[in-house]
């Protein structure tokens, strides 16, 4: 037989983060949780619902006292999937597509 009580006090914790950790950090440093409890705290952080308002790039979490940097919520998730902690470079190398239309027209006398 279970007990309700550990297991309502786990569900607590998955549910209700914010009474428990103040920052991502505090999340990814918790021994007491496996890998995928982490990333479902912290995918519920970055999700939209708690964006704020009129600056999305910042999460308000109920019973948080202080907002949290999306920035912050997704390294941390970079982390936990053994990525570097720098988000990656916008943009890439230029390509130049081949414009068949071109080639034609530079062809005709």
């Amino acid at each position: 037989m279970t007990n309700a009580k550990t297991n309502a006090g786990n569900l607590d914790l998955l549910f209700h983060p914010a009474s428990h950790y103040a920052c991502p950090d505090d999340v990814l440093n918790d021994q007491t949780l496996s890998d995928p409890e982490k990333r479902v705290i912290l995918s519920s952080w970055a999700s939209d619902m708690f964006a704020v308002e009129s600056c999305p790039s910042l999460r308000e979490i109920p019973g948080m006292s202080h907002t949290i940097r999306l920035a912050d919520i997704l390294a941390a998730l970079r982390r936990l999937d053994g990525e570097d902690d720098d988000p990656p470079r916008p943009g890439g190398a230029a390509m130049r597509l081949r414009r068949p239309w071109a080639a034609a027209w530079r062809r005709s006398p």
